[in-house]
Formats: structure tokens, C-alpha cells, sequence
């Protein structure tokens, strides 16, 4: 029965291709109720079908075929005993999740209707009621409901939506008038959450728990109001969900789209109920690849059936996927307070025609890099991170990224490091560019940190047989074409040597048993790698070494217990770029040109472990070595009595950054 299924099936897909053919463009939207899905199917086909998208979702079906394929025979090999032990997992997931469950707050997802092709209507009145899209041929951004009853919907190219809608009107994208009208929503957003929180130009979440009680009016009436003050302020209108968490709120306010709103009670019954029928496409997270592999493998359509096959996903999933079906299950999502979370990154990106044009490139360069800045100004952010997305004319996306030494926050310094991340790439024919910016100046409490702090590389200054830590603005030094070279030798030698050009200075040091360290600063030497590390000293002591151009630049330090290795060692992690490009440690892309930008990056992972290290120790008094030396200092003033022991000075609960090196040095 079931091979005549198969048969019946690949016979009908060979007669109507356009059937296995999945698109993102035939999923229900709002004002796409009653679009013929076939129709569309059949048209996205037959106009893609040789082009370089149709090869790319060619390449990204059989991905995900060979996926369900994979996840089907892992399926097959479950046994009873193993479904009965991951049905108890789930059953304890399902327990402490569910007592998760917040039901305290009101929460408010508001969504504009249709908004560019709102604001185009607005600006140009004769455009209502007409079938209307805003975006080129190549793209289209948005489509009022007139166009969405054709199956015309958003991130569909322009001259598959002409053959869907012949009398189709294209308006060009205008975004600063967009962010116009975005910042009046904002406002209105403001007075019944001054801490509301954007998801995008047009869509926001409020908690409106204070706001109703302190006015003393339903929810369904806050939520009525807050949308006719919107109209007021900008003569657009927007749809509205209230729920108890955010997942459900945003599901919510599709609804009763346009121009209406949908309420969900704020209790566990009425929150099963809603969600137990509820399909899994419409919840935020579950794309077009997670549904058919839950649909196929497994059989779940609904949100109830994640519960159902809890087993299932506990077994085959990992446990934060697991986690995140099962919340969805139980209709649980975001409740905490905006003041609690941090902004991780921010984003923008720009669709064109296939192209080579480097001038265009700098364009919207230009642009992304101004509307980033803006976006960061509004939040007081500054970043470290800058991350260049770019989708090739083949649909291929490339990420390239750096991170900087300092914070950055201005149109101009984005438009600097972007476009030298898009220079390496050149030639190269785009569809597509985005930046992103992360790594922002926050503390872990959502504080902002001070942009303009100090890295450690402004602490160090090179010829200074004590390793002194100084500020660089102060700094005496003049003469920067001098190459310094500091060691600390292995357990043999008895001295730590200084070499600075010509001149020698012997440091009395004691010797350090079972230990080595080896602390390396080199300036003004051409760059010729990166790093070169695994080399041996005339004793088989391993070095590591960074070659920099800049006498600021710290290179590698190297703690290391003979007996014990790696316990301390920042370079058993050694930091390579795996194809030239992507860091080991963190994933970050640099192009192998960026010779200082790299530089950079290996000293901010040498910081972060070093602090990492620091931290992780009980404290300075109580380090092993120092212990030993202590010992060794007693018997020596015992029995030579010239020479005091030294008291190192107490330790703190906290490192003061500028003492760091000193306290280090002092420990050993």
C-alpha cells in the first residue's frame, strides 16, 4: 500500500513538478486567505525554473530531502527502550517548563498594516485601492492587501508578481520616509511603555500591565486607544494582539488583520486552547525547512502534536531545540522585562538586480552605514563588532567580519572597516548587502559601558625591564623605530635578560622550577604572517610569537606547568584562520589583507583569557609557585640573613587593569 502511495505520488509530481516545488511565496500572509495556492506554485515555477534562484532552492530542497531522510532513519532506529527513556525526559522538561509559566504580565504586539505600501498610499492618495507594491522587478519589499489577493506578497521578485498581477504598480522604496514615519509610532509606543521594544520599523512589543492599571481600563481598551492614537498621529493603521508572553502576542496580532485586534485571557486554559489547533508555521522560529521536517519525519502539524511527539524531539533534536518545540507546545514565550536584556546586534540590508557595479556598492554602502549609525545613536550604543552579509548573483550569502580595538558608533568609521571587508570580496557580482553591528558597549546588567575605555594594549610600553603599564597619551617614549624584545627563559636560567638594541641590563630573578614563560613583544617588524608559533628556543622551550608593526601591540603570553600543561597556556587554544579566513576561537571572518585588524583581534582573545585566568584563582596569595618561592625566599634570608622576604601586596576582589601585568609578574 504504501509503495503504491510512492508511486502514485512521484507519478503525479512528475505530471505537475510545481507541487514539489516548496517557495517561501506560497505561505499564508495576511490578506492571503483566499489566493489560489496552486496557481501561485505553478507560476513561481514555471518563471523561475533555469534561473540562478530556481538552481539555488534546487541546491536547498535537496538539502533538506537528504535531511529528512537522515532524520527518518535516525527515527527508525529508536527501540521501545529508548522512546520510554527519552518519553521521561521530556515528560521532566515538559514539568519545568510549565513552571515557568509567567502569567502576570500583558503583553501588547502591534504590526502596521501593509506599511510601506501604507505610506506610499499616503503620500500618493491615488494609489488607493489600486493593486500596489513597493520594490523593483528584481525585489519587492511590500504589497498592500489589493496585491496579496493576486498571491503578490513580499521578498517575491518583481516580474514573477507582474505575471501573477498584470496591472501591478511598482512605487520605489523610500526608507528615510519610512524611518519618518516609524519614529511617530514610536512616540505614541512611548506613553504606554517608555520601555517598549522594536522589532522593526513597523512592528513593536509593549507590556501594558502598568499602563491599565493605572488607568484603570480593560485591555481590550488600552489596546483600541493606543491603536486610534497611532491613526492620529501618522493616518496609518496597525493590527493588534494581546497575550500573556510575546510568541503568542505576535500570533495574536495576525488575526484580526488589517486594522483590527484579538485579545487572548490571560489564563492557562484559555492559552491551551488557543495554541492546541494553532499550526506550527505560524509560530515565529519554525521556517519553511523546520516545518516540512517536522511534518514529514514525525507528523506534527499542530502545536499540540509537539507535545505529543515529545519523545520524539527529545531524541532526535538537540536539547535547546527540544526545549524550544516544547515551550511552543505549551504556549510559553518572552515575559521578562525589557530592562533586563541587552541589545546583542543591529542590522540592516538592501536588495538590487544582480551586479557588478562597484559604484552602486558604495551606494548602499553609504546608506546601510548611515541608517546603522542612526539606529545606534537612538540607543547610545557603540560597537566593536561589524559584520559585512553579501548574497552572490548565484544566492550564495557571505559573511565577512571584524572586530575592532576600539568602539565605533559613527556613519563614517562603519563606512571605513565595511568597505574594506568589501573590497576583499571585489570582483564580485551582488543582490544583496547588509551590515551588522554587535559586540556593543554594554555590561552584563544592560548598562552601558564607556565607549571610549581603554583596551590593554594602551597600558603596555615596551623598554621597561619591569614591564610598566602607562596610558599612551602620556607616554614619554619618542622614538618608535626601536625593536624591543622582552623573555623570561625557562627553569634552567637563572636571569631574565633585556635586550634593547645594544644595550643589555641584567635583572636579578629567581629560578622558577618546573615552570616556563615565555613573554614576547616585537614592534616595527614588517608583517609577514600572522603567527608563527611551535618554535623552539637553543634549550626546547616552545615560543610562541606574534610579528605586529605597532609598538602597542602585545603579542602572546605563555604560562605553562611542565607537569601539568595546558592549564594556563592562551595559546593551547592557539588562534589560526582556518581557510584564511575565520578565526578558531570565535567563528569571526577577516580577510588575510587585514594584517592590523587581525593583529587586534588575536589581542582581544589574549585579554579575554588572560581575565578569564585572573579570575578563576582563589586568590594571588594562595598560587602554588608562589608558594614555593616564599619558601625559597625564607631559607635564603635564614641563611645568608641579607636579603628581607618580600610581601606581595594584598589581593582584592577585583584587578585593577593597570596593575595586572605588575601582579602577574610580582606572582611569578
Amino acid at each position: 500500500m504504501a509503495k503504491s502511495e510512492e508511486t502514485s505520488s512521484s507519478s503525479s509530481s512528475s505530471h505537475r513538478p510545481w507541487e514539489s516545488y516548496h517557495t517561501v511565496y506560497t505561505n499564508a500572509k495576511a490578506g492571503m486567505d483566499g489566493v489560489d495556492k496552486e496557481k501561485v506554485q505553478r507560476v513561481v515555477y514555471e518563471m523561475s525554473k533555469g534561473s540562478k534562484y530556481f538552481e539555488n532552492e534546487e541546491r536547498k530542497e535537496a538539502y533538506m530531502r537528504q535531511k529528512i531522510e537522515n532524520m527518518r532513519a535516525q527515527r527508525a532506529k529508536l527501540k521501545a527502550t529508548d522512546l520510554s527513556y527519552y518519553q521521561r525526559v521530556a515528560d521532566k522538561r515538559i514539568s519545568e517548563l510549565e513552571a515557568t509559566r509567567d502569567l502576570s504580565r500583558m503583553w501588547l504586539h502591534v504590526d502596521m498594516d501593509a506599511f510601506y505600501a501604507a505610506v506610499e498610499t499616503l503620500s500618493n492618495p491615488s494609489l488607493k485601492g489600486m493593486p500596489m507594491a513597493v520594490g523593483r522587478m528584481s525585489m519587492i519589499s511590500t504589497a498592500n492587501y489589493e496585491a496579496r489577493k493576486f498571491g503578490v506578497r513580499a521578498a517575491m521578485p518583481g516580474f514573477i508578481a507582474c505575471k501573477l498581477c498584470p496591472e501591478l504598480i511598482f512605487v520605489p522604496t523610500d526608507f528615510k520616509k519610512y524611518t519618518y514615519y516609524s519614529d511617530l509610532t514610536r512616540k505614541v509606543f512611548q506613553e504606554y511603555d517608555p520601555n517598549f521594544m522594536a522589532a522593526s520599523l513597523d512592528e513593536a512589543y509593549l507590556d501594558i500591565t502598568n499602563v491599565c492599571k493605572e488607568k484603570d481600563i480593560t485591555v481590550g481598551e488600552v489596546t483600541e486607544e493606543l491603536r486610534q492614537n497611532v491613526y492620529k498621529a501618522t493616518g496609518l493603521t496597525c493590527s493588534a494582539g494581546v497575550a500573556p508572553n510575546r510568541l503568542l502576542a505576535k500570533v495574536c496580532s495576525d488575526i484580526n488583520k488589517p486594522n483590527g485586534q484579538f485579545l487572548l485571557a490571560n489564563n492557562r486554559a484559555a492559552v491551551m486552547t488557543f495554541i492546541s489547533s494553532l499550526p506550527i508555521r505560524k509560530i515565529g522560529g519554525i521556517g519553511k525547512v523546520t516545518e516540512h521536517i517536522l511534518k514529514d519525519v514525525f507528523e506534527i502539524k499542530t502545536c499540540d502534536d509537539l507535545l505529543q511527539k515529545s519523545s520524539f524531539l527529545c531524541a532526535l533534536f538537540s536539547p535547546s531545540s527540544a526545549d524550544f518545540f516544547i515551550s511552543v507546545g505549551l504556549g510559553l514565550g518572552g515575559t521578562d522585562a525589557p530592562q533586563g536584556r541587552s541589545r546583542k546586534s543591529m542590522s540592516n540590508e538592501r536588495t538590487f538586480s544582480a551586479t557588478k557595479d562597484e559604484t552602486l556598492f558604495h551606494q548602499k554602502l553609504v546608506e546601510l552605514a548611515e541608517m546603522l549609525s542612526a539606529d545606534m545613536e537612538k540607543e547610545g550604543l557603540h560597537g566593536r563588532t561589524l559584520t559585512l552579509k553579501l548574497k552572490t548573483e548565484s544566492f550564495e550569502v557571505r559573511t565577512r567580519a571584524l572586530t575592532l580595538q576600539s568602539y565605533i558608533c559613527s556613519s563614517k568609521d562603519i563606512l571605513k572597516h565595511a568597505s574594506k571587508l568589501l573590497k576583499a570580496e571585489l570582483p564580485v557580482s551582488l543582490r544583496l548587502i547588509g551590515l551588522r553591528m554587535s559586540h556593543f558597549n554594554q555590561d552584563k546588567d544592560g548598562t552601558l559601558s564607556d565607549p571610549t575605555q581603554r583596551t590593554l594594549l594602551n597600558y603596555i610600553k615596551p623598554g621597561d625591564g619591569n614591564v610598566k603599564l602607562v596610558d599612551e597619551e602620556h607616554s614619554d617614549m619618542k622614538d618608535d623605530s626601536e625593536s624591543h624584545c622582552y623573555s623570561y627563559t625557562d627553569p634552567s636560567h637563572e636571569h631574565l635578560k633585556e635586550s634593547n638594541n645594544n644595550n643589555e641590563q641584567v635583572l636579578e630573578h629567581n629560578k622558577l622550577e618546573d615552570y616556563e614563560c615565555k613573554y614576547q613583544i616585537k614592534e616595527n617588524n614588517p608583517v609577514e604572517n600572522l603567527m608563527n608559533f611551535s618554535e623552539f628556543d637553543a634549550h626546547g622551550t616552545e615560543i610562541y610569537s606574534i610579528k605586529g608593526r605597532n609598538q602597542d601591540q602585545l603579542t602572546v603570553i605563555d604560562f605553562s606547568d611542565n607537569r601539568n600543561r595546558p592549564s594556563l597556556s592562551y595559546h593551547k587554544d592557539v588562534l589560526i584562520w582556518l581557510e584564511d579566513y575565520k578565526c578558531s576561537i570565535c567563528g569571526v571572518e577577516l580577510p588575510s589583507s587585514f594584517f592590523e585588524e587581525r593583529q587586534e583581534h588575536s589581542d582581544f582573545h589574549l585579554a579575554e583569557k588572560l581575565q578569564v585566568e585572573e579570575e578563576s584563582r582563589p586568590s594571588y596569595k594562595n598560587f602554588p609557585l608562589k608558594n614555593r618561592m616564599r619558601q625559597k625566599e625564607a631559607a635564603i634570608s635564614q641563611s645568608k640573613g641579607k636579603k628581607k622576604q618580600k610581601h606581595s601586596p594584598s589581593s582584592g576582589k577585583h584587578i585593577p587593569i593597570d596593575a595586572f601585568f605588575t601582579k602577574t609578574c610580582h606572582n611569578l
